[in-house]
């Protein structure tokens, strides 16, 4: 047990101050997500619309997402970070207090998209920010720290955002708002005048591979298809499984906000440590393809048996596959690209998340709406092990270490 310890805050050791705080700043920002998870549940239940208008209306967002992803990233490169960031930070508060007041799919589809689009501009900048203020050394851990912190969050925000849509759902666009706003605050007090503390030397970006765009990079294209395959199963956790929860276990929305809970905690406690397993027994190529099946065995195992505790055990499996695959995903892309085109490339590699977001609720609602929600989860397993086989054969193909 003192060994685990030890080896647990170990990994922690040689990051950065700024990687801590900006840490912090998606704890906090993420703490006030909790619309999101919700927002299914809140369109069919509170206005009343369609199972099939709602996944309509999630897919809003996911097309904003994949818009300020790429948007993002092009933004990053022609205007830096901090102020990318920052404008995200601030821009999304009025959003989040004007969302409540539309209450028609035409309104409501414009607003989720207007809070996508500029809430995902903060992803690409803020990985550049992350490779900015670190040791090259430290990469991975870098983004598995930020990833911590915004799992920490997502396990604060569901929980509390399932008390609050108890009283009412207005409060989960206002509680959004506030934690947005403090962010802003605490990011633009230390990063104001902040600078790199480790600049990219030439020897190294001269040995990595210069596409001038990463939408010329064949390869890379392909590396992006399949993690948009990854993202529209792991996603389903967002758009389909809080409804599944609902419908066929009859939850109410508090003990949906629990078992959402326990997925950012799990995450929170296991991945610094899993990651830095990984990265010495393993390749990020493996890790990669580890998670995505790992992705499918969560969803599938829902076909099992019927009982609460196989949505704990499917989730703790769903955490493992975003465990593996999300941080190596990033550190594929970032070692894929040099300081010129790093914004470019970290944008299509949030663009992928975001496309995920786009087709995971339209598909998964279609699906369970017209055949049910066994026959989802039978197709997403399938796909995520069709989708690891395809990530097996491209890693050999970008000379990235398969054992």
């Amino acid at each position: 047990m003192k060994a685990y310890i030890k080896d647990y805050f170990k990994v922690y050791q040689g990051l950065s101050t700024p990687a801590w705080m900006l840490a912090l700043v998606m704890l906090v920002n993420r703490s006030g997500a909790m619309v999101v998870p919700f927002l299914g549940v809140y369109m069919v239940k509170h206005l009343g619309f369609s199972l099939e208008n709602a996944g309509m209306l999630l897919s809003c967002f996911g097309i904003g997402s994949v818009i300020g992803s790429s948007l993002g990233g092009w933004l990053t490169d022609k205007f830096g970070h901090f102020k990318v960031q920052l404008f995200s930070l601030t821009g999304v508060i009025p959003l989040f207090i004007l969302l409540p007041e539309l209450t028609t799919v035409t309104s409501l589809a414009g607003g989720i998209l207007a809070l996508s689009i500029v809430s995902d501009i903060l992803r690409p900048a803020n990985s550049v920010s992350l490779a900015y203020y670190s040791r090259p050394e430290n990469v991975v851990r870098s983004f598995t720290l930020n990833r911590m912190a915004l799992n920490l969050g997502f396990s604060i925000g569901p929980a509390l955002g399932g008390l609050l849509a108890a009283i009412s759902y207005n409060l989960l666009f206002y509680g959004n708002a506030i934690a947005a706003t403090l962010a802003a605050v605490i990011f633009f007090v230390y990063f104001r005048n902040k600078k790199g503390e480790i600049k990219e030397r030439t020897d190294l970006a001269d040995q990595q591979i210069k596409y001038q765009s990463p939408y010329r990079d064949a390869p890379f294209l392909v590396f992006t298809f399949l993690s948009i395959l990854f993202a529209i199963c792991f996603f389903q956790l967002l758009s389909s499984l809080p409804l599944y929860y609902k419908e066929v276990y009859h939850l109410n929305e508090k003990s949906i906000g629990v078992i959402l809970a326990y997925s950012g905690v799990v995450v929170f406690s296991l991945e610094m440590l899993i990651v830095h397993i990984a990265e010495r027994r393993t390749t990020a190529a493996n890790a990669i393809i580890i998670g995505v099946f790992c992705c499918g065995l969560a969803f599938a195992s829902l076909l099992i048996t019927e009982g609460i505790w196989l949505l704990y055990v499917s989730m703790f499996i769903l955490c493992i596959a975003e465990i593996l695959a999300m941080p190596f995903m990033a550190t594929v892309t970032l070692q894929r690209s040099n300081i010129k085109n790093r914004g470019a490339y970290m944008g299509l590699n949030s663009l992928s998340l975001s496309a995920g977001l786009i087709f995971a609720p339209f598909l998964g609602t279609k699906v369970a709406a017209n055949y049910g929600f066994n026959v989802l989860w039978m197709a997403t397993g399938l796909l995520m092990l069709f989708t690891a086989v395809g990530f097996y054969f491209l890693m050999k193909r970008m000379k990235l270490k398969v054992k």
